[in-house]
């Protein structure tokens, strides 16, 4: 890609085990010009997780103060005493390294950005191709407990909802098809002009 214009943002959401953070990761490998914003949480890390990289694990009186500054571009208690949100200084960050930004975020926070960027940004909605499909995938992960499974689908019902705010629908049936669709929809966004 040649004529890519900076100052963009890309964003990906969907209900939990939709496969949106395996696209991003795919558009993250094959797009050079992209680069990930690492997200603010409240949660507690999981064995695999390093702070910086896949999160910033902020305790919940730092995500409190942070809020009350006014740093952060979206935020929202995703489950109960769970937030996530976007910090304004991690877009700043990597639009000072010359590249666009690609979120990760639950739905609202992606309406949210979208909202705040305009015509800078497309947003993504990826969809499993059934509620039951999603159901599998997230028992096949096996990091769920029975309660926080019912708390995921009950979610995901809630989030198909917001599919009609997005730029664009990926069906995630078959994953090397979502993937084409996501480098053709991200690459051509990415050379097209927009007035800022």
């Amino acid at each position: 890609m040649s004529s890519v214009n900076y100052k963009k943002v890309v964003i990906f959401t969907a209900p939990s085990g939709a496969g949106k953070t395996t696209l991003v990761r795919h558009l993250l490998n094959n797009i050079p010009e992209l680069s990930f914003s690492v997200s603010a949480t409240t949660r507690s890390k999981r064995y695999y997780e390093e702070n910086g990289k896949d999160y910033y694990f902020l305790g919940p009186e730092l995500f409190k103060k942070k809020i009350e500054e006014g740093a952060f571009l979206e935020w929202e208690e995703v489950y109960e005493s769970c937030c996530y949100g976007t910090l304004k200084s991690e877009v700043e960050r990597i639009w000072s390294l010359d590249k666009n930004v690609i979120f990760d975020v639950d739905v609202k926070g992606a309406v949210n950005i979208k909202q705040y960027y305009g015509d800078q940004a497309l947003a993504i909605f990826v969809k499993p191709p059934s509620i039951d499909a999603l159901l599998n995938r997230l028992k096949s992960r096996k990091t769920e407990t029975l309660e926080s499974l019912q708390q995921r689908m009950s979610r995901a019902k809630m989030e198909m909802n917001y599919e009609k705010e997005f730029d664009f629908t990926i069906i995630n049936d078959d994953l090397n098809l979502a993937k084409k669709e996501a480098i053709e929809l991200v690459g051509t966004f990415l050379n097209k002009e927009v007035v800022v």
